[in-house]
């Protein structure tokens, strides 16, 4: 849009001749405004050293630092305001300045960035005594891209100011849990006096005397914490607040009404009053530009389909709109673009539109410069902490790039989110692995524990320790909010989960962040996703030198998937039990029934992880001596568990009663049922919920088949054999004892899901009922053929449509008793490829599948579903009110080409349809996408191949790899930063994709990767062996190729 219209004029002063009287000048104050302390002092300085009025050439400007500090930067008068940033730059030693800027304000409460570009007399009106302050200006999503000790202290010095301005909104207790880490980092260790003496002076909070006991409350827990650690956790708690680095600026929609526009990494927010309404992601939107107060948003046209391409939003003056305008341009080229734009070039004689440009480092640039520059330790003071000192380490300590996983171990870091560079969080080194340390003595399983020592401030400076032999007790804050440890593949370090106090409602830092809090997924950039991730190109991965053989990589996988599941237990015994008893919607009966069965269950398995990572621990310790006899095994851990875990039987066989009750009540207490839905949309339950529900059976069989692999590789004289067999053959009677359950737990966990899913038909949950297949076929009807969802049941068959409202049910279309069907193949008849016709007693349609195979297998279900119906008894099932079944009659040979009722199609949704939004990874919504289908028997299959563990991701045209956790069940591929992460960052369905071997064509030159392909989508997967690599190739493809599995989807020529 336009350049502007005006520029602020500096009012001169005169100058003063020798032997003259002093001239006051012209004040350029406002009214009641006296001259800043730093200015008066610049100008005193000037006058001391003897220079007339005219000889003061410098301007003095005066800035506030993060710390409260104020310096005074002498710049020429015409200087750009990069001169200023520079000097601020070196004076602070700051390396990743990028991501901060200097803020003035022009008029109250409206807070402008210093132009790099522009004359500072331009920009700030009275310079001379105009107050800048330091800030932050682009937030990452992820503290873990900030790669500097330095850089995150000074972001948690920005959170500090925020939470006093009340610009990061959150709950009092959250509030008090970020406090507690700003006196960690400040103070020091938990001393009652202190603390209370420290908050009567200063001032975190705006009333910060009803937070006051909460705040000692949590500080007592991070005794041991670094000032490092203390202020990684500040940014890792604010990340996941919605307000996190949410700056707003106020402005009206087209009907006037009042809302609040934001900007962040992902793209421009929208607001009322504190709650998001919606989003704008970059990638949807194709240009951004104001005239005078209106800000436009014009969207590509594939994004707003029929409705209007261009947003219009009403701010409160012509500046206040453009300042939002250039700030929405520096943020999408920050976090967007590889590198800055470049200049647009000046017109010759008259221009059109603003000629703003981001002038700085992107994302990506700042990333690879931090990554390859060699700089010395750099000291810096922390002007509030007990900690005078600390070193900065810009080459020892810098992230580890090209990190092998046997280094990972010895490192602490914190990779950004799914698609990030892994960067190390400088942070104490770890212990050794024979002494891990526990904090949770109430467990029942005891193992050695590292003494608990309290150490002041300035003895936990974590740039004190130099070398690689400087060894110190990890920290004991509260599990779950300490920095991400060791980024081995599967370091055996102790598991949060571990630490818990038993049985408590939500840990810490859980119970402070509700949904709404919480924002969005913290995923990173499209620039990192691609080509900003962690390159570990320029390094070979090395094996570890212990573990070389098969047991070693099987523990390694009995730890990783133990750690999975008890986040999978912790879904129900820690975050659904808050939300019931928080809105009290489950009644106590329910509830007894429910969390006395799994809260034991939960308790022994904390114990059982503990063990297997203390041994996991030793495994791995640095000297192999000591490992050679008794602790290069597992089968003694596993027996002794194995036999305690036999004692729970009864409680695995009342699950389906708890399934049973849970879903009745569902129906039963309005209020249960929206807490149910309501949580079923959060990120932590990211599959259906009653499926945690059969985790814990589902779990036997996974030990099952892990130990009769153990028992497979050793010889029988192995020292570990005797151990593993007689585990394996403890866990073989319990889960034989319990087979007819899983069974039936697996069907009416399937029914209760469908029946969420599924519009239009009521008690889908009826006795004898069994789940057969679901998938999508193609309904031959007057307007050719139309994509259906079927579902196969042992006494009907059901067809839907998706609802066209864009909810994400299904609504019944028909509904066919398996009694007296008929399946008959109809190629030659229709001329449709892989088409069949199902003839019932009143009804005959034409369905096509996507494959030959597809079409083999539903022929195949129904013919046998059929042949089974036939000996059946009971009522023939009907659609409540429906027509469907009952039409006029008709010959038997005529065919149903029927005509859908758009009326129908387009009908009113249930309030219920409407309000629930499951999500879109789930088997029956992947199935309508992929055009595929699932049988029962691929759900048991998936029940026995689930795997865990640290995995490097490439996609087709990048060059970086990413490291991630990765979990692999119920046929999709869900990805974490770490194995401590409570949700994951993204999900990757895998129906229809092929797992193999990367090709010459694939460039690929590294060792154990395994390429996932579905048509043109491609990714690439490293694993730390060729073993571990061989697993996961193993399981997805006994997951995706079952015998009840159809292939791939067929390649259009």
């Amino acid at each position: 849009m336009g350049e502007i219209e005006g520029t602020y004029r500096v009012l001169q002063t005169p100058g003063s001749r020798w032997g003259a009287q002093t001239s006051v000048g012209v004040s350029t104050l406002e009214p009641g405004q006296a001259p800043s302390a730093a200015a008066t002092a610049a100008a005193a300085a000037a006058a001391a050293a003897g220079l007339p009025g005219r000889m003061q050439t410098h301007l003095h400007l005066t800035v506030k630092l993060l710390d409260d500090t104020v310096e005074v930067f002498a710049i020429e008068p015409k200087s750009d305001g990069q001169v200023l940033l520079t000097q601020v730059w070196k004076r602070l030693n700051l390396m990743e300045y990028d991501y901060f800027g200097l803020e003035f304000q022009n008029v109250p409460s409206f807070w402008i960035w210093l132009e790099p570009m522009k004359p500072v007399i331009r920009q700030v009106r009275r310079p001379k005594n105009a107050m800048l302050r330091l800030a932050v200006k682009f937030f990452p999503p992820d503290p873990g891209q900030l790669q500097e000790e330095y850089t995150r202290y000074l972001f948690a010095l920005q959170l500090k100011r925020d939470l006093l301005e009340e610009r990061l909104s959150c709950t009092d207790t959250t509030a008090a849990l970020l406090t507690s880490h700003l006196l960690q980092s400040e103070i020091g260790d938990y001393d009652d006096a202190q603390d209370r003496e420290h908050l009567r002076v200063h001032t975190y909070l705006p009333r910060q005397e009803r937070s006051l006991e909460k705040i000692l409350e949590f500080h007592r827990k991070h005794t041991g914490q670094t000032p490092a650690e203390s202020d990684f956790q500040v940014l890792e708690v604010a990340r996941k607040l919605e307000m996190y680095g949410i700056r707003f600026h106020k402005a009206s929609d087209r009907e006037g009404a009042k809302i609040n526009l934001a900007v962040s990494h992902m793209g421009v927010l929208v607001f009322q009053s504190t709650t998001k309404i919606n989003t704008f992601n970059w990638s949807r939107v194709r240009k951004l530009s104001f005239k005078r107060k209106r800000f436009l948003i014009k969207l590509h046209p594939e994004v707003h389909g029929p409705y209007q391409d261009t947003l219009e939003f009403l701010l409160g003056s012509r500046d206040e709109c453009k300042n939002f305008w250039k700030i929405c341009v520096e943020y999408h080229t920050f976090f967007r673009l590889f590198d800055q734009p470049k200049p647009k070039a000046k017109a010759v004689f008259f221009s059109r539109g603003s000629s703003f440009r981001y002038s700085g480092r992107t994302q990506k640039q700042l990333v690879d410069c931090v990554k390859v520059g060699g700089m010395k330790r750099t000291p810096y003071e922390r002007r509030q902490s007990k900690t005078r000192t600390t070193v900065r380490p810009l080459t020892a300590d810098l992230p580890k790039q090209s990190i092998s996983f046997t280094e990972g171990m010895r490192t602490f870091s914190s990779p950004s989110s799914a698609n990030a560079s892994f960067c190390s969080v400088p942070a104490s080194p770890l212990t050794p692995p024979g002494l891990p340390d526990i904090k949770d003595s109430s467990s029942s399983v005891m193992g050695p524990q590292a003494p608990h020592v309290k150490r002041p401030a300035a003895e936990r400076n974590s740039g004190a320790l130099e070398g690689p032999d400087a060894t110190q007790a990890p920290a004991t804050g509260h599990p779950a909010l300490r920095p991400c440890q060791g980024f081995s593949m599967d370091s055996p370090q102790l598991s949060p989960s571990t630490r818990k106090s038993p049985l408590s409602l939500s840990p810490a830092f859980q119970v402070t962040l509700g949904p709404a809090e919480q924002g969005s997924s913290p995923l990173l950039s499209p620039v990192l996703s691609d080509a900003g991730g962690a390159k570990m190109d320029n390094e070979e991965m090395k094996h570890k030198c212990v573990g070389a053989d098969e047991a070693y990589f099987i523990a390694k996988e009995i730890l990783a998937t133990e750690r999975t599941y008890l986040k999978d237990l912790e879904v129900i015994t820690v975050w659904f039990r808050s939300a019931v008893v928080k809105e009290d919607a489950m009644p106590a009966d329910l509830m007894t029934l429910l969390f006395s069965n799994i809260d034991p269950i939960y308790e022994f398995h904390r114990g059982f992880l503990r063990e297997v990572e203390q041994r996991l621990a030793l495994w791995e310790g640095p000297s192999n001596t000591h490992a050679t006899g008794s602790h290069q095994r597992i089968g003694d851990v596993l027996l002794r568990n194995m036999h305690h875990l036999k004692q729970f039987t009864s409680y695995f066989q009342r699950h389906d009663e708890v399934l049973t009750e849970l879903e009745k009540a569902t129906k039963r207490f309005k209020k249960l049922e929206t807490v149910y839905r309501e949580f079923e949309l959060q990120k932590v339950c990211y599959l259906p919920l009653n499926t945690f529900l059969l985790k814990p059976v589902q779990r036997l069989v996974q030990y099952r088949l892990l130990l009769s692999r153990l028992c497979g590789h050793y010889a029988p004289r192995h020292h570990d054999y005797a151990d593993c067999r007689d585990a394996l053959k403890v866990i073989t009677e319990v889960t034989s004892t319990l087979q007819h359950s899983l069974v039936r737990l697996e069907n009416l966990q399937k029914l209760t899901e469908l029946q969420r899913d599924l519009v239009g038909i009521e008690n889908l949950i009826a006795p004898g009922r069994e789940f057969i297949r679901e998938g999508c076929l193609h309904k031959l009807t007057k307007k050719g053929l139309q994509q259906r969802m079927f579902f196969l049941f042992s006494d009907m068959l059901l067809y839907t449509s998706r609802g066209v409202s864009g909810t994400s049910h299904f609504r019944i279309r028909g509904l066919l008793p398996l009694r007296g069907l008929l399946v008959e193949e109809s190629e030659n008849e229709w001329s449709v490829p892989h088409c069949f016709t199902i003839y019932a007693a009143q009804k005959t349609i034409v369905v096509a599948a996507s494959t030959r195979l597809e079409k083999e297998k539903w022929m195949h279900d129904l013919n046998t579903a059929i042949e089974a119906a036939k000996g059946g008894g009971g009522m023939t099932p009907a659609l409540p009110g429906s027509t469907a079944c009952a039409p006029p009659r008709r010959s038997s040979d005529e065919v149903s080409v029927e005509q859908e009722s758009e009326e129908d199609a387009h009908g009113t949704h249930s309030s219920a349809e409407v309000q629930s939004q499951h999500r879109a990874n789930t088997t029956v919504h992947v199935c309508w996408y992929r055009n595929t289908s699932v049988s029962r028997a691929d759900h048991s299959a998936a029940v026995k191949n689930q795997l865990s563990g640290y995995l490097l991701r490439k996609f087709k045209n990048s060059n970086g790899w990413q490291k991630l956790w990765v979990v692999f069940t119920n046929f999709c591929l869900f990805f974490y930063k770490t194995h401590q992460d409570d949700y994951p960052l993204a999900s990757l369905p895998l129906l229809g994709y092929s797992v193999s071997v990367p090709g010459e064509a694939d460039g690929i030159h590294k060792e154990h990767v395994f390429k996932l392909q579905f048509r043109s989508h491609v990714y690439f997967f490293r694993a730390e062996s060729k073993y571990t690599c061989g697993r996961w190739m193993e399981v997805i493809e006994r997951a995706s190729s079952s015998p009840g599995r159809a292939g791939p989807p067929e390649e259009e020529a």
